[in-house]
């Protein structure tokens, strides 16, 4: 969700956590071939099974091939499996934070294709925010992400069923809850929470929803920054306990992580 400023290191800066943090394991579940023709429009491939731990960087673009051309549908590998997704999200945002993206599967046959099916590899959950577009911040194309966005990724019915409509129809392997640093949506919970004022209309919903995320134990920006991973742990939480979701993770079939994405750097860093 839109906030003032940005370059605030105490509200929203680089956190420690380790860009290398385990990822969970998963279970697989029957199909419905009736959703999935209803909502998909034709068959979609299965996801991927074995999962390891995010990659601490995609290697460094060097200066030979910083001019390297989009890759084509003919030729790109798609991520089948939760370890390779993540590799592809991490190569993805450090083209992004250096420059170098490659606005990948964009060209005609790639349109083409997507009219009759969609096989995408990740599913980013993330906030409203204009200045977090998934696509752009893991430099991916048309058909790579399904992308559900809701302020301060907040759940309800509506984004829950996106998500597993994700998972159990179109066999994504990986979710990736994305909070993200100056949280518009978190500060004003912070701020209810302190003031104890009511918010307009349905943004008190939001607030309420991400009310118990919120950290008393600091104060100031820093309450904001660390209300803000505690948000993403508490919704990536609620993910891994819907039976349907985390029978998929136990099986390996799909992993769901916590990430935060910091303005000031432009970089995706794994939250424990």
């Amino acid at each position: 969700m839109n906030s003032d400023a940005a370059s605030n290191r105490g509200d929203g800066a680089e956190a420690t956590d380790s860009a290398d943090a385990p990822i969970s394991h998963v279970k697989p579940r029957g199909r419905r071939s009736l959703l999935r023709a209803a909502l998909a429009g034709s068959a979609v491939l299965g996801g991927g099974l074995a999962i390891g731990a995010f990659p601490a960087d995609a290697e460094p673009v060097s200066r030979s091939n910083r001019s390297t051309p989009t890759p084509s549908a003919a030729t790109r590998t798609r991520p089948s499996t939760p370890e390779e997704a993540l590799t592809e999200l991490s190569k993805g945002n450090r083209r992004w934070r250096e420059l170098h993206q490659q606005h990948p599967d964009e060209d005609a046959v790639v349109r083409r294709t997507l009219t009759t099916s969609q096989h995408p590899f990740a599913l980013i959950l993330g906030c409203i925010d204009s200045r977090v577009p998934p696509e752009l911040v893991f430099d991916q194309g048309l058909g790579d992400l399904m992308t559900v966005r809701s302020a301060g990724e907040v759940l309800d019915e509506a984004v829950l069923g996106s998500v597993a409509y994700g998972v159990l129809e179109l066999d994504i392997p990986l979710v990736m809850v994305l909070g993200h640093q100056s949280c518009g949506a978190v500060k004003a919970a912070v701020a209810a929470d302190q003031t104890g004022e009511e918010l307009p209309a349905h943004i008190q919903y939001i607030a309420d929803e991400i009310a118990p995320a919120i950290d008393h134990s600091v104060e100031g920006d820093a309450r904001i920054a660390a209300t803000i991973d505690a948000n993403v742990r508490m919704v990536r939480s609620r993910l891994d306990a819907e039976p349907d979701l985390a029978a998929k993770v136990k099986a390996g079939k799909v992993a769901i992580v916590g990430a935060r994405y910091d303005l000031t750097t432009q970089r995706v860093h794994l939250l424990k």
